[in-house]
């Protein structure tokens, strides 16, 4: 049984400073302009109120009054609901299905080799190190085609995008002058002010 959340008048989010999934919930809050209070997390030493409010004792997660939250996608459509303007998702239900599975990829493609490249197999860390810069390479026609990923306005595909080609030097993904598009659409996310405002002193460190 989950314990009973303490009344807040402020949101609370718990976040681990180097993590690409609070990171991701971060861009948000910070897009949306949103007041929050974060409390930064050592994944190593957690806090004891974590482990009451979210079963699975992870990061980000997010306290809204009686409302606790967890897993990045949920938290990020969540904030995108409660706080509607800026939108970062479309209205109509076919574009809304359409950008949610490019989220669904993005997290399958990408997302899913990232604990590979920090795993401690060197093998794997470089199959998967390649597999990414590859897929990425492959995809610059992608975006190259929209000034954001797909759509003339940001959205939650580009906040998701954003935190993983932020950390590329620090997963060690080189990318050639092929994928130009890539490093522009990533220049134009990382100069945006929500994305500077939501960048830790680690997550600053590793470019």
């Amino acid at each position: 049984m989950t314990a009973p959340v303490t009344r807040r008048s402020v949101m609370t989010l718990y976040s681990d400073p180097s993590s690409i999934y609070s990171h991701k919930v971060r861009i948000v809050l910070f897009e949306k302009d949103i007041t929050v209070e974060i409390e930064d997390v050592d994944p190593d030493n957690k806090p004891d109120d974590l482990m009451h409010l979210n079963p699975y004792n992870t990061v980000p997660t997010l306290v809204d009054r009686d409302l606790v939250l967890y897993d990045s996608r949920v938290v990020a459509e969540y904030l995108d609901e409660r706080f509607p303007h800026p939108p970062l998702m479309p209205v109509d239900p076919v574009s809304r299905a359409r950008s949610r599975l490019a989220l669904y990829r993005i997290e399958k493609d990408w997302y899913d080799l990232l604990p590979i490249i920090e795993g401690g197999d060197a093998k794997k860390a470089d199959a998967a190190r390649n597999a990414l810069r590859d897929s990425l390479i492959d995809s610059a026609e992608v975006f190259a085609l929209k000034p954001f990923f797909l759509s003339d306005e940001y959205s939650l595909v580009d906040a998701t995008v954003a935190p993983m080609l932020w950390r590329l030097n620090h997963y060690g993904v080189e990318l050639p002058s092929k994928a130009t598009a890539v490093t522009k659409y990533a220049k134009r996310l990382f100069d945006r002010e929500g994305f500077q405002l939501s960048l830790t002193e680690s997550e600053r460190e590793m470019r």
